[in-house]
């Protein structure tokens, strides 16, 4: 079966590698996901952990090159949740463990009407949001009268 993604995985740099994958610890299974690999023989320093819910898609790591990692305006990861109560479940678990509130959980229309989601910043920076396509909300939204 070919998979509906395009993408293969994203990765993103830490400054305190503890303090990240304690973070993403406590955030990803609200989505379904967990560590799912730990590369060994990686070079003194450096370190990397992969989350997903069956494979690798999501990497947070140590840079390779020993500069600090940096965060990029306009660029946020996006993390598709089973359900409403999922995205208010990652935003609590990320407030919880440190993150930065950037939008609350809720409608997003002018994403399209089926969009819910919750934006926030993880402790060294990085725009994550949860979302999920409530395709229930788009058709109250198409038909208000029921």
């Amino acid at each position: 079966m070919e998979s509906p993604s395009i993408m293969s995985h994203v990765s993103i740099g830490t400054n305190d590698y503890p303090r990240a994958t304690a973070f993403y610890d406590a955030v990803m299974p609200t989505i379904g996901a967990k560590r799912v690999f730990e590369p060994e023989g990686m070079p003194e320093g450096a370190h990397a952990v992969a989350y997903g819910r069956q494979f690798p898609e999501f990497w947070v790591q140590t840079p390779h090159d020993g500069h600090p990692a940096q965060t990029a305006n306009g660029v946020h990861f996006a993390f598709l949740a089973p359900s409403k109560e999922a995205v208010h479940s990652f935003w609590e678990a990320a407030v919880k463990a440190g993150g930065t509130p950037d939008g609350e959980p809720g409608p997003r229309p002018h994403y399209g009407a089926p969009y819910y989601g919750c934006f926030l910043r993880d402790p060294d920076g990085h725009k994550i949001e949860a979302m999920f396509w409530d395709f229930e909300l788009a058709a109250a939204s198409e038909n208000p009268h029921g």
